[in-house]
């Protein structure tokens, strides 16, 4: 009786648009110069060389994670999906060295919403690589990933994938 008084019962959202974290040139997996990520040992996605030091929300959600030393950020969007996003390759050895970020666990996001800066030049002189991976980590809800042709693109507009739950 109390659900038919207060409001339908809404249906999960099983479609999803992930927009560029960053501004650069998108890349495939395959071409991030480290196994674990070119592989897909943590999961499919692909990647950003970044050429501003700005991370944005890819999706609307929830921060899950946010690594101490800011170099890596987790979200779950609305359809269940979860995000991890890692600025540069082995930068953690960096330990938060020219990473500032704008939310904390448990905060809510949408797309475009700013979640870290960090120093481009900085992670270039002491990382591996500025190359960013977006992945999925939780790959087995996911039935389907269109992902966009390889190139530029904009932060917070422009389309990476789009996803289906299953």
């Amino acid at each position: 009786m109390l659900k038919k008084l207060f409001g339908k019962k809404t249906e999960k959202q099983t479609e999803e648009t992930v927009y560029a974290p960053l501004t650069g040139r998108l890349l495939g997996l395959e071409d991030v110069p480290d196994p674990v990520f070119s592989q897909k040992m943590m999961g499919d996605g692909m990647a950003i060389e970044p050429s501003e030091g700005t991370l944005v929300s890819p999706v609307e959600g929830e921060i899950i994670q946010l690594f101490h030393t800011k170099h890596a950020i987790g979200i779950k969007s609305l359809t269940g999906m979860e995000i991890l996003l890692h600025i540069g390759l082995e930068t953690v050895a960096m330990n938060g060295e020219g990473f500032e970020a704008f939310v904390k666990e448990g905060d809510k996001v949408k797309p475009g919403d700013k979640l870290i800066t960090f120093d481009l030049n900085l992670i270039k002189e002491k990382a591996a690589s500025t190359i960013t991976p977006i992945i999925i980590t939780n790959g087995d809800i996911i039935e389907n990933v269109q992902k966009s042709p390889l190139g530029e693109v904009k932060g917070g507009s422009d389309k990476v994938f789009e996803i289906k739950v299953k």
